[in-house]
């Protein structure tokens, strides 16, 4: 989401009283999935569900953008709820809508809520034969094997990524950007899929991808920019990252081409969606087939806005939980996704949020999700069962973002100073509960919230509020040498804390948004992301690499069980508000090391601690790292600079 607030929580309201507020008629649930339109090269399939409705019909369109149809189709009512028709021709090409009559008047049309293909922007479903989305080999896609200790996720924005012009991508701010082998800056550094393979990233996350509104498709060479926070189809690829958003196939199958590459190139895809809200509400298939069912409503008829973009829907019907593990299942089964981000989570109730992990794990057991534990304000359910940061313990193999680590390593959002990375005092016990993953630990004084490590997503930026850059040159006084260190200690943290490290987009380049904390609708001068940055930023780009490196070496860094953590884990004490020290020991059967120290010195005078005595490799020291090793060190006291990080491994 755009500017996110910490959630107040409004405990007083019940789901009784949210209950009460939405059409009780709708008891027709459907026990097959969804399917709004089912093609067949003789006949395709209908329906919308819309349980109480008086009437239903289908129209038909040979455009996107043709003002009659050629054909109107009445539709029958059945006992599930689903107003169906068959039409008996081959309706390739075509596009559809449905109109629903309600107490005598006709809604406008909709191209339903599940609308798997979508025309020029999403107005209208489109009639596709699904085996011409594929790309070639689709079949034989293989998903890249990834160990739980070898997740590294890289948020990125298509635009943001290639559309600068030194990225040296032909296909600038599209999906088959990341089809591109090759591709380098003006210095002959690799940019592109390239890139994220030399950095050591395992999985991308998209931000939003499905079909959203603010963008026109239809005239993109307004240059028009938008993270895609205002879903519109939830079932449907967005048409702007396409070459050619009037197509509905092309969108489809270059979207596939690009998951394909990231497979191919040993990378999965999580892929960022915002169940939690839609776009302004009267425009969307939920209130023109089943008006206020699908959100939460207040007595008076107007929406609750927990997400604060004007409404949040009501994932306790069951209609909507069936609507959401079914997209989430579809995107999985059909575009091989690997896993999901949820946008403002603690909308969604908890009960939700485990079944669709249990369902989505079925498909794969190693589907990664995760999500922002918060709101934007007090959603209207109950503050036990939604899914809050602090109820990430009641939830099954589902992670949230961890504003701990976070806001102690970089500085609260809205706080004028750059914390434990700058020297700050008052940060070191989130720090150390960042770093042991959010579990009860003996050593941890802050209160855990997961009952597993991988269920805390350690960061210090994303694509809300400041990038990393822009937080230091607001905060701090620093020379860019003493900011590099900063960003250098704080992602040594991220990647040595048993959490799954997270990095943004460009922050390894050390980009910048000009100071703009919320860009979701900024021109590209703003976001895009200039590729001279890794010429002049090198050392920077190699640090992340040889991060990612050091963890993909030593699984000791994500031991994935609490139980481990506790036992293995251990933090040396320090009497220095802004060190924080660490061992890793017992590693014999886990680890090539049979033990891993970190010591992250966020203080501005040198420090000493002492360890147990033996024989270690230097991995990191003074702002330069190596998986390899960078020399031997034997004794029992080590030595660190100002804002910096050691790690040392002991074989």
């Amino acid at each position: 989401m755009m500017k996110i607030l910490k959630l107040i929580i409004m405990s007083a309201m019940s789901a009784a009283m949210i209950s009460s507020c939405v059409s009780r008629s709708a008891d027709a649930i459907p026990a097959a999935p969804l399917e709004e339109c089912v093609y067949g090269r003789y006949k395709s399939t209908f329906s919308v569900w819309s349980p109480d409705a008086e009437a239903a019909q289908l129209r038909l369109y040979h455009s996107a953008a043709d003002e009659s149809a050629f054909g109107t189709f009445d539709m029958d009512l059945s006992k599930d709820g689903l107003w169906k028709v068959t039409v008996r021709r081959n309706l390739k090409g075509a596009f559809y809508t449905f109109q629903i009559k309600r107490n005598g008047e006709w809604l406008p049309e909709t191209a339903g809520i599940a609308a798997k293909a979508v025309g020029v922007n999403g107005w209208r479903g489109a009639v596709v034969d699904w085996d011409d989305t594929d790309p070639e080999g689709w079949d034989n896609d293989v998903k890249p094997v990834i160990k739980p200790s070898d997740i590294i996720v890289y948020e990125m924005h298509h635009r943001d990524f290639s559309i600068h012009h030194t990225s040296g991508v032909s296909n600038k701010g599209k999906y088959l950007a990341l089809t591109e082998p090759g591709t380098k800056n003006p210095d002959g550094l690799a940019t592109g899929i390239d890139h994220l393979k030399e950095l050591g990233v395992t999985y991308v996350q998209l931000l939003p991808s499905t079909d959203f509104i603010t963008v026109d498709e239809e005239h993109l060479e307004n240059n028009q920019y938008n993270w895609g926070y205002d879903p519109f189809n939830y079932n449907a690829v967005e048409g702007s990252y396409s070459t050619d958003p009037f197509n509905p196939v092309t969108r489809i199958r270059e979207f596939k081409q690009m998951i394909q590459a990231l497979h191919k190139a040993g990378i999965r895809v999580i892929l960022d969606v915002v169940y939690n809200h839609t776009t302004d509400a009267s425009k969307t298939g939920f209130e023109r087939t089943m008006p206020g069912y699908f959100y939460r409503m207040r007595p008076d008829g107007t929406y609750y806005d927990g997400s604060g973009c004007g409404n949040e829907t009501a994932s306790e019907q069951a209609m909507f939980r069936k609507y959401m593990i079914e997209s989430l299942e579809w995107w999985m089964k059909e575009y091989h996704i690997d896993g999901f981000r949820f946008d403002l989570m603690a909308i969604h109730d908890l009960d939700t949020m485990n079944e669709i992990s249990e369902r989505l794990h079925a498909i794969d057991p190693d589907v990664v999700i995760y999500g922002e534990g918060w709101a934007a304000s007090a959603p209207a359910y109950p503050e036990d069962k939604i899914a809050l940061k602090v109820n990430t313990h009641l939830m099954d193999k589902v992670g949230a973002f961890s504003d701990n680590i976070r806001d102690a390593v970089r500085g609260p959002l809205g706080c004028e100073n750059a914390g434990f990375m700058d020297g700050v005092e008052g940060n070191k016990a989130n720090v150390e509960f960042g770093i042991a993953g959010g579990v009860e630990h003996p050593q941890v004084s802050v209160p855990f919230w997961t009952n597993n490590p991988l269920q805390h997503v350690s960061y210090v930026s994303c694509h809300d509020d400041h990038c990393l850059r822009d937080r230091l040159e607001e905060a701090t006084d620093a020379s860019e040498q003493e900011r590099l260190a900063m960003v250098k200690l704080a992602q040594t943290a991220v990647y040595t804390s048993q959490g799954i490290p997270f990095i943004f987009n460009g922050e390894e380049l050390y980009r910048h948004k000009q100071g703009v904390k919320n860009s979701y609708n900024r021109p590209d001068s703003i976001n895009a992301i200039d590729w001279t940055y890794k010429t002049r930023y090198k050392d920077l780009v190699d640090y992340y690499a040889a991060l990612a490196a050091i963890r993909h070496e030593h699984p000791g860094f994500c031991l994935g069980d609490a139980a481990l953590v506790r036992e293995k884990l251990s933090f040396i004490d320090v009497d220095d508000p802004c060190v924080v020290a660490f061992r890793i020991s017992g590693l014999q059967d886990i680890d090539p090391a049979s033990s891993l120290t970190v010591l992250l010195n966020g203080s501005k005078k040198p420090v000493k601690i002492d360890i147990p005595a033996g024989n270690y490799v230097t991995l990191a020291q003074n702002g330069v790292a190596d998986a390899d090793g960078m020399g031997a060190f034997s004794g029992r006291t080590i030595s660190a600079a100002p804002t910096s990080a050691t790690i040392l491994a002991e074989y």
